[in-house]
């Protein structure tokens, strides 16, 4: 035990130096150039061999211990967020680490270092599989349309790209340790459904013959009316969560907007949850449309499946907290997360468990986040790790 962790902590500025390296240099999914690129360079300088993702950012590698067991999946998340109001936001782009995926990174990279240390997989058996994985936050769904039609990505998300692909045939379970405000680990997460939505109306000059029009733009602001008119048909058991915006609203303000389009999730605890949420939403943003005479295009992608903790590896996880740091509260909960994440695609077909652990500051996603303790953020999530694959 003492030996595992004194193998992380032997690495610490290595990982103190990524996170601050991929922190400065915030890229979103499958976009993440600069970041796959400084984790394969480090990998490889710890003399891992590589198989980086075709066509795309990421890579995995294994780590055979020469003892039969099976094959762990390790992860680490590459992607920032766009939140143009954060005070480090890259300024043409938009995008931040507002969710802690650079600790996730620097965490992966102190257990690839960690694991190198003599004597370090002493205790361990089968495979440890490491994957720095792109485009786990759901955003700029035209992008990806783009990939997709170019035959460059299937999925919208990294973790179901991989799968698809087959990097995981061979997994028998997989974890990952996201940053939070605690230590701990809940039953699982909401998933969610995308949705682009367009409204089409008539243009016309809207000072002299506004009549003639059709405005897509009062259309689309019905259509929000109408979503929030129906939040309390949704049962609370189901965790409904549906958040539009407006992405688009008129080309000129001298005519009647011709056309109006808004993007939405519509998260859910359950695929069930979901399916039945999404019919009042399409039927309440029909409505709007046909109040007005516009039209109105509604195109719904799967977005990620629900995450389900499997119980054994939350209890295998709380352990290995518990092994690490000893008297160090551990919040074991039975709540779920409404934010939803690529890894419940994972948990559908093997057994996973997704913990949180503190360092963090500020508002996920919000333009005041921050890693504020990166010695738990990433280094002692590193060790949290390396002890739960003993």
């Amino acid at each position: 035990m003492e030996k595992i962790l004194n193998a992380v902590d032997k690495n610490r500025q290595l990982i103190l130096d990524a996170e601050r390296y991929i922190w400065k240099n915030p890229e979103t999914g499958y976009k993440e150039y600069k970041t796959s690129a400084y984790m394969a360079e480090k990998f490889e300088a710890l003399g891992y061999e590589l198989h980086m993702a075709e066509g795309i950012t990421g890579f995995y590698t294994v780590l055979d211990t020469g003892r039969p067991g099976p094959t762990v999946l390790v992860l680490g998340e590459l992607d920032s967020i766009i939140c143009p109001g954060h005070k480090e936001a890259d300024p043409q782009t938009g995008a931040v680490h507002s969710c802690g995926h650079n600790a996730q990174c620097a965490a992966l990279l102190g257990i690839a270092a960690a694991l190198k240390e003599p004597g370090a997989i002493d205790a361990m058996c089968g495979k440890i599989k490491l994957c720095a994985v792109p485009a786990e936050e759901f955003l700029e769904v035209e992008f990806r349309r783009g990939l997709r039609a170019e035959g460059k990505i299937k999925y919208f998300g990294g973790k179901p790209e991989f799968l698809y692909r087959g990097y995981f045939d061979d997994v028998d379970l997989a974890f990952m340790i996201h940053t939070s405000s605690i230590n701990g680990v809940r039953a699982g997460s909401n998933g969610c459904l995308v949705k682009n939505i367009i409204y089409k109306g008539k243009a016309s000059h809207a000072g002299g013959s506004p009549q003639n029009g059709i405005n897509a733009l009062y259309a689309a602001n019905c259509g929000l009316n109408a979503i929030n008119a129906i939040r309390e048909t949704f049962k609370d058991q189901d965790l409904i969560r549906v958040h539009p915006i407006m992405t688009f609203g008129g080309a000129m303000v001298n005519a009647i907007p011709e056309k109006a389009i808004l993007e939405s999730y519509v998260r859910g605890k359950t695929n069930e949850a979901i399916i039945e949420a999404n019919k009042k939403v399409n039927r309440a943003l029909v409505g709007a449309a046909v109040s007005l005479g516009a039209n109105v295009e509604i195109i719904d992608v799967p977005g990620y499946s629900p995450l389900v903790n499997d119980c054994g590896m939350k209890q295998m996880a709380k352990d290995a907290f518990e092994r690490a740091f000893p008297g160090v509260p551990f919040d074991m909960g039975e709540n779920y997360s409404t934010g939803s994440t690529d890894m419940g695609d994972l948990s559908t077909v093997m057994p996973v468990v997704h913990p949180y652990v503190k360092g963090n500051c500020g508002t996920s996603h919000g333009a005041d986040y921050g890693i504020a303790d990166p010695e738990w953020a990433c280094v002692n999530s590193a060790k949290w790790q390396m002890t739960m694959l003993l």
